[in-house]
């Protein structure tokens, strides 16, 4: 990519592939003797962290898709069946689904950089336009891989973007049903989603080679701006630049790590835990976090059709960047007031993301509005404004000499940046206030679980008395469908053998058939099988329920988990954050009252609870005291019992959850020492250089 190759192999072997297949040497030439700018800051290494996780995406990707099975029916079981059944399967999801966060954080680092220091200038054109074209297609390809789970918010968020589109004048409908593949979204639309979103990544690997293509013809840009002028600019990319990326990575590696084992469900929608239902919409429709400030635009504009012309064209214009910023000065490390407002810009970027996640209501939509006007103010106002007026600092005449160079300016930029943030979060605080008020409301206490923090586990004997409530309690009603009787007897479980679990199942009576002669029967359970649901099907769970349907209680502690999402990540990072569920569901089993305050009308058939959402709940009080004997001496009180319920509900939501908490520890052992050995082997590489 970067021309001819003076590469010449000393093995036979070697050297007969490469007089008919020169590919070492176009390997050679671009990732070896490459001239790299000596003075790459980290935010470099970010193209690296893209490329990694490109890889790691399609190669988990591919092997969850042997798994998966895209049908409407089945997409949400077969997704749990993976994360439960296959071996390492909950590891394989989990990278994948975090995988696609870490992926938009690194993408989003490297266009931030790309655009303080003026990647997008003549005369890289062409390779800024290819990474607008990335970023479109994974905007593509992640919003069709969360379709698939087939959740409660994977469904309702493919029918309220698919349905933007019916805003396009004349064709809008014609195109909402060609994307559906009927007149809603159903089946259909899971398959091509499902064929699509294999489809994309390759196409993405494809636009990528372009990307480092156009990159090694046209050079890499570099902090200072400037081009190289002498071999002393320049480094060769191995081993330099690639011991400082190995380095980058290992560092991303740790932060990616935490997200896999010890929060993989944090950056998901938990009423993706709920299967699909077309009949009951969540009270607010979120896509991912990667896309809020998009939706934020769209929601800030009354008119539909506005409303989706501004978000993607607010993708749309970063494409024209290389004529809209005319300034000759590339890097805003230079440019006074164009590295002022790039963090304000910034601070507007962050601020839609937490509009995006928010209620479409009150003092938000001012907000959004404000904001969705200061952003699309840079793109067409303020920066060809600034290329005209500004007056840059003297840019250095080498790259040698930028590295000589003391930087300065670094005050001015932190007080603008304080300054940004200062308003920003008195804008967001203000929102926050107005929310908390219109919500109202007690917030369910938290409880200490044995299971809580990176090395948590199970208490047995807790998860036995659960089990216990379950079968004598919540068993008349729920289900655990999920859960089959020999999880009983595996690891990380509530510690029975096998003998246990296969006498624990004979006591079910499980539904099999049909026999030799054409009809079903009921046989004694075996250990392979399922707990079975009490109730034949969901119309007759709501005629025994008074029209209430009982949800399974596989994954109820994952789908009623709260109060996640940013600016909550920071506090939760090092926190408890995955109790919130369990912490609800305990409140909630505790939550009843007698009568009903003063003032609130109980609807009819419903019972008042005051954690419940709407405090009016079909459900009557399950659990009194002394309802359920324990052998073990612990107490007999609804406290107790929720206590218990709660943790065995946990334990049914991931069984592999103390497995994952224990490989956890081993990987970060391995990246941190791996972390420090690439750390003095940079260094030692780049005092040579120096």
């Amino acid at each position: 990519m970067s021309g001819p190759s003076d590469f010449q192999p000393t093995n036979p072997a070697l050297k007969w592939i490469e007089r008919r297949l020169p590919i070492m040497g176009l390997m050679h030439s671009s990732f070896v003797a490459y001239p790299t700018p000596r003075n790459l800051n980290y935010f470099w290494t970010f193209g690296a962290i893209l490329s990694m996780m490109l890889g790691v995406q399609i190669l988990t990707g591919v092997i969850l898709a042997m798994h998966y099975t895209p049908h409407a029916d089945l997409a949400f079981k077969s997704v749990e069946l993976i994360v439960r059944d296959v071996n390492y399967g909950w590891l394989l999801r989990n990278i994948h689904a975090c995988g696609a966060s870490m992926f938009f954080f690194a993408v989003y680092i490297h266009m931030f950089r790309g655009l303080y220091y003026g990647s997008y200038k003549e005369p890289r054109e062409v390779l800024w336009i290819l990474g607008v074209i990335i970023y479109l297609l994974m905007m593509a390809t992640g919003f069709m891989g969360y379709v698939l789970p087939w959740g409660q918010m994977s469904f309702w968020g493919a029918t309220v973007i698919t349905n933007l589109f019916s805003a396009v004048p004349y064709f809008g409908e014609s195109i909402v049903t060609l994307l559906w593949g009927g007149y809603s979204v159903g089946n259909p639309t899971l398959n091509r989603f499902f064929s699509l979103h294999f489809l994309l990544p390759f196409v993405i690997a494809g636009v990528v080679v372009l990307h480092v293509w156009a990159l090694h013809v046209a050079g890499q840009n570099n902090p200072a701006g400037v081009e190289p002028k002498t071999a002393k600019d320049t480094v060769p990319f191995t081993p330099y630049a690639t011991m400082k990326d190995a380095f980058g990575v290992s560092c991303f590696l740790l932060f990616f790590a935490w997200f896999i084992f010890y929060m993989p469900n944090y950056l998901g929608d938990p009423e993706n835990y709920i299967p699909a239902n077309p009949a009951v919409t969540p009270a607010h429709i979120v896509p991912e976090w990667y896309y809020l400030p998009f939706y934020a635009i769209l929601r800030s504009i009354p008119n539909k059709l506005a409303g989706v012309v501004a978000m993607f064209g607010a993708i749309v214009v970063l494409a024209f960047l290389p004529w809209l910023d005319s300034a000759k000065t590339r890097s805003s490390k230079y440019r006074p007031l164009a590295k002022q407002f790039f963090w304000m810009f910034v601070v507007v970027c962050i601020g839609l993301g937490y509009l995006g996640a928010q209620p479409p209501e009150g003092i938000y939509v001012i907000v959004g509005r404000i904001l969705t006007f200061l952003y699309f103010a840079y793109f067409l106002i303020l920066l060809p404004v600034l290329s005209r007026i500004e007056k840059p600092r003297p840019v250095p005449n080498s790259i040698a000499d930028d590295v000589l160079a003391k930087s300065g300016g670094k005050a001015a930029t932190m007080v603008s940046s304080v300054i940004a943030l200062m308003v920003a979060g008195g804008l967001l605080l203000g929102g926050a206030e107005s929310a908390r008020a219109a919500e109202g409301g007690p917030k369910p206490p938290g409880e200490k679980w044995s299971f809580a923090g990176p090395f948590g586990k199970f208490d047995r004997g807790a998860l036995q008395r659960g089990l216990k409530v379950y079968k004598e309690v919540c068993a008349s009603c729920h289900g655990l469908s999920f859960v089959a009787f020999r999880n009983l007897a595996e690891p990380g479980g509530p510690g029975y053998s096998v003998a246990q679990a296969a006498a624990f199942a004979s006591e079910y009576k499980v539904k099999d058939g049909p026999n030799d002669a054409g009809d079903m029967f009921e046989r004694p359970g075996r250990p392979a099988d399922y707990f079975p649901s009490p109730f034949p099907n969901e119309q007759a769970a709501r005629a025994a329920n008074g029209g209430a349907y009982p949800p399974d209680l596989s994954l109820i502690n994952k789908a009623r988990s709260y109060g996640r999402g940013f600016p909550m990540f920071l506090i939760d990072f090092f926190t408890q954050y995955q109790e919130q569920g369990p912490d609800y569901v305990a409140a909630l089993l505790q939550g009843y009252e007698d009568n009903a305050p003063a003032g609130f009308t109980l609807p009819e058939g419903s019972y008042y609870n005051k954690y419940f959402p709407g405090h009016a709940i079909k459900m009557p009080k399950p659990l009194s005291d002394g309802q359920v004997t324990y052998d073990d001496g612990s107490p007999a009180t609804v406290a107790q019992y929720a206590k218990d319920v709660t943790t065995f509900l946990m334990w049914t939501a991931e069984p592999h959850m103390e497995a994952r908490k224990a490989l956890g520890l081993q990987v970060f052992v391995f990246l941190i020492l791996l972390t420090i050995l690439l750390y003095f082997t940079k260094k030692k590489v780049w005092a040579n250089a120096h």
